[in-house]
């Protein structure tokens, strides 16, 4: 009768944590029951050596963006390291709600650089980032007094349930016209959460990737530079030269879309200075740069996770959904299929 008891917990245990993508989220009280998190049914997803995880980006599509709606997307991927944007536990943390419609903003920002907006469109757009500046003004001075306890408890809450932060990337703090306070906030608040590096878009700026390259060495902390179709081999070299705190945070999949050649190469050559990669399926020029699923594009995610694995590097792939999700499923649906992706290539 004691081993069926414990086996009645166990199954207990088991159906109230891991339920199914797209069901009923756990309650938040349950993470204030670290008897419960802290010691059972740890995730992971490193395999054969080989760190993988996911910018948590990837879950933007979900409804409930909490600290803890976010915490069970991941758990429900089996995922144990994150890259995390900065909205779940600033929120956390008590800053200030943006009313902002992102998706209004986005698609205004999109039919702007297709040159298809319309002169009203273009009042609305410079309406909504006039509301923008004004609440990222709100935003600095809410950080120069946020309570960092707030985020030693997110930190605490995620770790116990088996989640490492690898990477942080605050919105709107590391660019070119950021305050020196914005900067600060970002590294000192990274540090806190168990991070390594933060990352943020490569500005193409050399002054910029030198004063970030001072302030990462004044922290203690590694700034990595996220790339898009800019990328070339050479893109990080001068920000490389400028400060040993400088790194890469190498998008595979961008870089495929930017035609570069022998895309495993750049891995090769410096991957003493990858932080983190980020892993999405792009296609060549050639075939029209889009963003499949997972094996039906152009980026050698498998042969890339297999150098990782054979040269034991040791920064981690981060999975970044961004390819249109099917119909009837979900964010944390697709990342799954993207983990059981990496898990096969590194078998």
């Amino acid at each position: 009768m004691q081993n069926d008891s414990k086996s009645g917990r166990r199954k207990f245990l088991r159906n109230t944590l891991t339920v199914a993508a797209g069901s009923t989220l756990i309650t938040p009280s349950l993470f204030g029951a670290p008897s419960i998190l802290k010691y059972y049914n740890k995730p992971n997803s490193k395999f054969n050596g080989v760190q993988i995880g996911v910018i948590t980006y990837s879950f933007r599509s979900m409804e409930d963006q909490s600290a803890e709606a976010t915490l069970k997307y991941i758990l429900d991927c089996g995922i144990n390291a994150i890259e995390l944007i900065g909205d779940p536990a600033e929120t956390f943390a008590g800053r200030p709600e943006n009313k902002l419609n992102r998706s209004v903003f986005s698609g205004l920002m999109k039919k702007k650089k297709s040159g298809s907006i319309t002169d009203d469109e273009v009042k609305e757009l410079a309406e909504i980032q006039a509301e923008q500046a004004a609440y990222n003004d709100e935003v600095t001075k809410w950080r120069k007094n946020a309570d960092m306890k707030r985020f030693e408890k997110f930190r605490k809450m995620y770790n116990d349930a088996g989640v490492n932060i690898y990477a942080f990337k605050p919105r709107n703090t590391f660019g070119k016209n950021n305050s020196d306070a914005d900067i600060d906030w970002g590294m000192k608040t990274a540090k806190v959460l168990g991070a390594s590096h933060v990352t943020v878009e490569h500005p193409s700026d050399d002054p910029t990737t030198l004063r970030l390259g001072n302030f990462a060495k004044k922290h203690g902390i590694y700034v990595a530079y996220h790339g898009h179709e800019q990328q070339t081999p050479t893109l990080w070299d001068t920000a490389l030269k400028q400060s040993k705190y400088n790194a890469l945070n190498l998008d595979l999949g961008h870089f495929v879309a930017a035609g570069n050649a022998a895309p495993l190469d750049i891995i090769k050559n410096k991957h003493e200075h990858i932080k983190s990669m980020h892993l999405k399926d792009r296609q060549t020029p050639e075939h029209g740069k889009g963003n499949l699923v997972w094996g039906s594009g152009d980026t050698p995610i498998e042969s890339a996770l297999q150098l990782m694995r054979d040269k034991k590097y040791t920064f981690p792939g981060t999975v970044e959904l961004e390819y249109n999700i099917p119909e009837g499923s979900n964010a944390v649906a697709e990342v799954q299929k993207c983990i059981a992706f990496c898990e096969k290539a590194l078998k």
